[in-house]
């Protein structure tokens, strides 16, 4: 296969939604349609207690819900699909936000008892930003929940989207009956068997004929023709270009859990979305039909395997070849990099590729020498923007809890903060570690995975902080930057990169920080430089 049929058969995508939406079952749904599992794992099922194929960190399966964006790949008819499963809970935002960097089109999942919840507001607004073409799926038809219609104009006013539904519900809760899938022109009976199943759609050209009466009843009929004539006449037809733009959203109804719905989703969305896109590169565009490799960090994920404390840089291909045991430049090192045993992933399960084309997720073995945003290309200057680094918002002293252990200690906070989940401060004055983290529930996250991928124990104390500021100095010698740095002695640290970050403990202290020393900057986030 050539490399430009390679790049037409791929599909990148990311599934985001308010925790408990059913991202993660539907990315367990889409596996299985696709043949790469033969049975899901029902998510919640404390009996079987198998936990999702995309929940693979020990804590996930606990808690029930995701903490880290995992990378899952499959061929369904001849294209080859990229899920990354997000994590929908708002202190795990930064790992979701730095993820919309690598995928070329997303599937909001929505609640359809909840409707359009808060986190779904903001990752809705993060790639509307960024003209990220978006597929709504309305999930759990099978409870009881709000009206079709309603949840259609709800997404068109909470998320600012443009909705065209292709799918449309016949009933909903205790007398769902089934979906008639509008882009295919099929009628799709529900029955509570095929949980475990796939259930195929029948054709269904006319939904005019007595034949529709027969099979769902004449009032559900009715009502479903009623209900079709007002979607044709209300919402626009679906025009693929204007997807592309980010301009119309289209609406898939279904139930995840129940497998139902998916296969419309899943073909509609191999014809519709967006092969790899070219990607802005601070220095110029990069195609992605360029020969020449580049690529991007942009997450890494320490002890995949805790028996071989393996980390591992997740590479999003952006052009080119990516071929094993060929030297590539790793740009901010400036040095040329070789990897034996790229992985191409599939959850925990990892394979090694000899060859990845652009749209692809590599996970690339890494000691260490890789940030998040790095780049690698093969020799050219270039960096991809937009990988945020937030300034945190809660601020805690990490005290080590087994003095015989304050090695494993400091190695797991040196790996789990090159992660990104965190960010860690050494005060000046004494030497003492603060974690900063964006969300409360990354503490919890931090603390377990310490004790069970390193073996040392840690304790949290408070510490007031309102916001970390990144200084930067007009010139490091002048009287003004010394007497800033003699004032603020207790507030001043350094954080992983050796920059030096001022913790201001209110905005009333920034400002009057920002008016006594006018040549000193302060940054809220890292990459100012």
């Amino acid at each position: 296969m050539s490399f430009l049929e390679e790049i037409a058969r791929r599909r990148t995508f990311g599934i985001i939604s308010h925790p408990d939406a059913g991202k993660t079952t539907l990315t367990e749904k889409l596996l299985l349609f696709g043949g790469a599992i033969q049975e899901a794992g029902a998510v919640k099922n404390n009996k079987i207690k198998k936990g999702a194929t995309s929940d693979f960190m020990e804590i996930e399966r606990q808690r029930g819900i995701s903490v880290a964006t995992s990378v899952l790949a499959f061929i369904y008819k001849d294209k080859k699909i990229n899920i990354l499963d997000t994590p929908g809970h708002k202190d795990f935002a930064e790992d979701t936000f730095r993820t919309l960097t690598a995928v070329d089109s997303v599937i909001v999942v929505i609640d359809v008892a909840k409707g359009v919840e808060t986190q779904t507001e903001k990752l809705v607004e993060v790639c509307r930003m960024r003209n990220i073409p978006i597929i709504v799926f309305i999930n759990k038809l099978d409870r009881e929940g709000k009206d079709a219609f309603d949840l259609l104009d709800e997404v068109e006013q909470k998320l600012g989207l443009r909705v065209t539904p292709m799918s449309f519900p016949i009933g909903m809760g205790y007398d769902f009956k089934g979906i008639y899938d509008i882009w295919g022109k099929k009628l799709n009976l529900f029955s509570g068997d095929n949980k475990q199943t796939i259930s195929e759609g029948v054709e269904f050209n006319d939904v005019n004929t007595p034949e529709l009466d027969e099979i769902i009843g004449e009032t559900a009929a009715e009502t479903l023709r009623e209900e079709l004539e007002l979607v044709y006449e209300v919402y626009p037809k679906f025009d693929h270009q204007e997807y592309l733009e980010g301009k119309l959203q289209p609406v898939f109804f279904g139930s995840a859990l129940n497998n139902f719905g998916v296969k419309e989703l899943l073909d509609a969305f191999i014809e519709i979305a967006p092969h790899p896109q070219p990607k802005k590169a601070e220095e110029r565009l990069v195609d992605s039909k360029e020969e020449k490799l580049t690529g991007f960090v942009f997450k890494i994920h320490a002890n995949m395997d805790p028996k071989h404390r393996d980390r591992l840089a997740f590479v999003k291909i952006v052009s080119g070849t990516f071929k094993r045991n060929t030297p590539y430049l790793h740009v901010r090192n400036n040095k040329k990099v070789k990897f034996s045993s790229p992985n191409a992933f599939f959850a925990e399960k990892k394979e090694i590729v000899e060859e990845s084309f652009p749209g692809d997720i590599v996970g690339l073995h890494d000691t260490g020498s890789f940030k998040i945003g790095d780049t690698l290309t093969e020799g050219e200057i270039l960096h991809f923007k937009g990988i945020p680094s937030f300034s945190p918002e809660h601020f805690r002293y990490v005290n080590n809890a087994d003095p015989m252990k304050s090695k494993q200690l400091y190695k797991g906070l040196d790996q789990l903060m090159d992660e990104g989940v965190a960010q860690l401060f050494t005060l000046d004055m004494n030497g003492r570690k603060v974690i900063g983290t964006v969300g409360a529930l990354q503490y919890e996250v931090i603390q377990y995975r310490l004790e069970h991928e390193y073996g040392a124990k840690c304790t949290y104390e408070n510490l007031h902080v309102h916001k970390a500021c990144w200084v930067e100095a007009e010139d490091e010698k002048n009287e003004e930057f010394k007497e800033f740095k003699r004032v603020k002695q207790r507030y001043l640290a350094k954080d992983k990169q050796g920059q030096l970050v001022f913790l201001a403990d209110s905005a009333f202290t920034i400002q009057m920080t920002q008016s006594k020393f006018p040549t000193v900057k302060l940054h809220f986030v890292s990459e100012f430089k």
